[in-house]
């Protein structure tokens, strides 16, 4: 009897299912048409990396992004710790954009949380950079681990869930996170201050680094600190060994909520394709829609599309089921 393997890397649909979930009824799907099923959740360094690095399992009060308190849930490995700095200075603690304060967000938490990750005896410290609040360049947060001779003998790895410049932080993003046009234009005056702080008294160029305006500049504060900033996504897949899961396959499927041209930024969609066509494997991507020209860059399947908008939101994952169970159905290997 000849098995078929397809491999389910998907990454989370925002706000209606985890990877973990879209993993499993991927799974489930592959159990009823007579499939081998590896379910393997990613993330790229925003929300969800904690989850696909093993999941929490300490939890630390923190001051959050707007100065109150907030519960920072975390993971210590020995001597290696995983953050999400959406646990302590994410956009959804500030009560979303509409309740944000732009301004004033701060990265004071993920500084905290870095701290207690080492004085419990991490050594190597990997900080997931997606679903901030903040434009504060990582400042608070740099703020928070002096004297940096402490981070001695520390490697710290910034994750970051796009390798965008600096001052992408203002002019891009900023706006995502409540800022009006003039906010923006201060934010952006404030970070090129912050640049030139951090490469007079540590050295390091934020300006010219990818990934720095990752988290709100938070990539540039921890370079400042010394920190590596890599893709999230890679990050991820290596520390899940994604390759040796997907070399040999039949067929990949991944997924997230929207399919567009930033799926291909270093997301995890684009990552588990590029990935997925080196070993000469193919790929679909499931997703809750696809946007106009996407289906021409990676074969893929909408549940709006195939179920209407109101079943797809109410019903995400017994509709994720059905469309990977068709696709499975009906796939010659």
């Amino acid at each position: 009897m000849v098995v078929v393997r397809v491999v389910a890397a998907p990454d989370k649909f925002r706000g209606t299912a985890t990877a973990a979930q879209v993993a499993a009824a991927i799974g489930r799907a592959a159990a009823v048409a007579g499939w081998e099923c590896r379910q393997v959740p990613m993330a790229d360094g925003g929300e969800g990396t904690l989850a696909a690095l093993g999941g929490p399992n300490r939890t630390t009060e923190v001051t959050g992004p707007l100065g109150a308190p907030v519960l920072a849930a975390w993971r210590l490995d020995g001597r290696l710790a995983v953050i999400e700095m959406a646990q302590a200075a994410g956009l959804d603690l500030a009560g979303g954009a509409e309740h944000n304060d732009p301004i004033a967000a701060s990265t004071v938490g993920v500084g905290q949380l870095i701290g207690v990750a080492m004085d419990n005896g991490a050594r190597r410290v990997i900080v997931g950079l997606g679903g901030s609040a903040t434009t504060d360049g990582g400042l608070a947060a740099l703020r928070g681990l002096y004297p940096l001779a402490r981070l001695k003998g520390v490697q710290l790895v910034a994750a970051c869930d796009a390798l965008v410049g600096f001052y992408d932080a203002a002019d891009r993003f900023a706006p995502q996170k409540g800022a009006s046009l003039a906010q923006v234009a201060l934010l952006r005056r404030r970070l090129e201050r912050l640049a030139q702080v951090y490469l007079d008294e540590h050295g390091v160029d934020v300006v010219s680094l990818p990934g720095a305006g990752a988290g709100g500049g938070l990539g540039g504060g921890l370079a400042a600190a010394g920190a590596t900033l890599v893709s999230g996504f890679d990050l991820v897949a290596d520390e899940v060994d994604l390759d040796e899961h997907i070399e040999g396959a039949d067929l990949v499927i991944t997924g997230e909520g929207f399919l567009d041209a930033g799926s291909f930024e270093g997301k995890v969609v684009g990552g588990v394709a590029a990935m997925a066509t080196r070993f000469d494997v193919p790929t679909v991507a499931i997703a809750g829609r696809v946007y106009d020209g996407m289906a021409d860059r990676l074969e893929s399947r909408s549940l709006v599309d195939g179920f209407g908008e109101a079943r797809a939101l109410a019903e995400t994952l017994v509709c994720i089921e059905e469309m990977a169970l068709d696709l499975l159905v009906g796939f010659q290997p």
